[in-house]
């Protein structure tokens, strides 16, 4: 098979297909910067793309149980590193960190689940989830939020953007008792930091062909440190004169998304702020379950759900939606170059919603996993002829 595909991460051509290669050989994904979104090699029959799999806890072994069967039944050109890494299950070390580590520095790809973190103190503030993304420079987290075809909500047709900053703000793990029964948590806003997602925002509108940044703040309270994420926003704003900047108060766009969310196009926000809303956004348009997201650094790239809840009641019982994971998994495809497969993938899960037959209990209906992954693996049309 040979296929040829042009572009980035957010300019993609459609491939060619042709004959297969009689052996695959594989080797990992070389990427650079740039929008967080490298140069990648043409997808060629005779590579198979490593990407390193953590499943993580509650339903995400089985979301990856269906994104490996509609990879196989789709004849995708990946092979996936798996390590299990669990906090509550007692699967966690620091060898086992640097484990998962080592294999995203070298694939430079990852899909994943989530990895849930306990309540409970027990001597480190800082989650496994929360290390991942500090030792990989993961600071943009995008979840876009997109109806599906064929599945009515309050509102339909909504199409915007959440970008979260993911490496400082309020998720800083620095807390302490200063007295007894008095703890201080400290919020860190910084303003290379905040220069840096506001510009990821507005590159990728720009790449996207969007037309409008909304930053989301509270300054009016956090006048020192949302003030300088605000201005931070404000500065960079003006070098994209071609785009339209807009600011509002997080309360205030929480109570917009629920009236009138299509107002809003691409959302920019510190971190706390970005774990809040696209859960909002993403119940406006079917769940958690139907939301893809994705993390990037200037070197790396990782795809997970938009709304990242382990689904532990769910565990085992062949009921979880597997929607988001399968859409991160093509978006996955897409950033590799893969756009034929990723576009396969994307329309088969699609399909599936839009005939309306075989839905999830999320989604109000009766199917279980299995029967919503077969459906998709006999959506897969268009598949690669050898």
């Amino acid at each position: 098979m040979a296929v040829v595909l042009r572009g980035s991460l957010v300019t993609l051509f459609k491939g060619l297909v042709g004959s297969r290669c009689p052996q695959l050989a594989s080797r990992p994904l070389s990427v650079s910067a740039g929008l967080c979104s490298p140069e990648t090699p043409p997808a060629r029959a005779d590579a198979t793309f490593k990407v390193t799999m953590v499943p993580g806890d509650g339903v995400g072994p089985e979301l990856m149980t269906a994104v490996k069967e509609v990879f196989k039944a789709g004849d995708v050109p990946v092979e996936f590193e798996e390590f299990h890494m669990s906090e509550v299950q007692n699967m966690a070390s620091e060898e086992k960190l640097e484990q998962v580590l080592t294999s995203m520095k070298s694939n430079r790809v990852a899909i994943k689940g989530k990895i849930h973190t306990p309540m409970e103190f027990k001597g480190e503030l800082a989650s496994y989830e929360m290390r991942l993304r500090r030792k990989l420079d993961l600071f943009a987290n995008v979840v876009h939020v997109n109806s599906l075809p064929g599945y009515s909500t309050r509102h339909n047709n909504l199409d915007l953007v959440i970008i979260r900053e993911q490496t400082e703000g309020e998720y800083s793990s620095l807390e302490h008792e200063s007295v007894t029964g008095v703890i201080e948590c400290l919020k860190i806003i910084t303003r290379k930091k905040s220069r840096r997602i506001a510009k990821f925002a507005f590159d990728y509108a720009t790449k996207k062909g969007r037309n409008k940044v909304t930053a989301v703040h509270k300054a009016n309270i956090m006048k020192l440190g949302d003030g300088l994420f605000l201005q931070s926003c404000a500065e960079v704003a003006q070098l994209y004169p071609k785009i339209k900047y807009e600011n509002i108060i997080i309360d205030n766009c929480c109570m917009q998304l629920v009236q009138n969310p299509y107002q809003f196009d691409v959302l920019v926000m510190p971190n706390l702020y970005g774990n809040i809303i696209d859960n909002l956004a993403a119940g406006l348009v079917g769940g958690a379950g139907v939301v893809p997201g994705e993390s990037y650094s200037a070197e790396y790239a990782v795809f997970e759900t938009g709304a990242r809840h382990p689904f532990a009641q769910a565990v085992g019982r062949n009921i979880a939606n597997p929607t988001a994971m399968l859409l991160s998994a093509a978006n996955m495809l897409r950033h590799l170059n893969l756009e034929y497969h990723s576009q396969m993938v994307s329309d088969a899960v699609k399909r599936v919603i839009k005939q309306g037959k075989v839905r999830t209990r999320d989604l109000g209906g009766y199917c279980t996993t299995t029967d919503f992954v077969h459906a998709v693996v006999e959506n897969l049309r268009h598949r690669p002829i050898y």
